[in-house]
């Protein structure tokens, strides 16, 4: 069975595609854990549970915990943005869409 060219074009641009919206998000989920990592591990812990002696100390929530796992988003960008209790606010060394990425990269370790 033979796929004429046209349509091998259409496929392959589409496959392209694909890849480069794949690569993208790995970029931005690499860059979301690095500044986890940066910012958030020392108390939240690499794996987002609070098990650290600076997250014990300040009772910090882990984000699998039912509390964290019901806050919305937006709810979320906010303490990331104006800090909560004794974690600072990160709105003025942080873009919006960088909030929103980290907010997405917390989702996945509350899995």
């Amino acid at each position: 069975m033979e796929i004429n060219l046209g349509v091998r074009m259409i496929l392959s641009v589409g496959v392209l595609a694909v890849i480069g919206l794949l690569s993208t998000t790995a970029r931005s989920d690499d860059k979301s854990a690095a500044t986890f990592r940066q910012k958030c591990a020392t108390c939240h812990g690499p794996d987002g549970r609070g098990e650290t002696p600076a997250g014990k100390a300040m009772k910090v929530r882990s984000f699998a915990s039912p509390e964290v796992a019901k806050m919305t988003d937006d709810q979320l960008a906010g303490i990331i943005e104006k800090g909560q209790g004794k974690m600072p606010k990160y709105g003025a060394s942080m873009k919006p869409d960088e909030i929103k990425a980290l907010v997405a990269y917390v989702r996945t370790l509350a899995k």
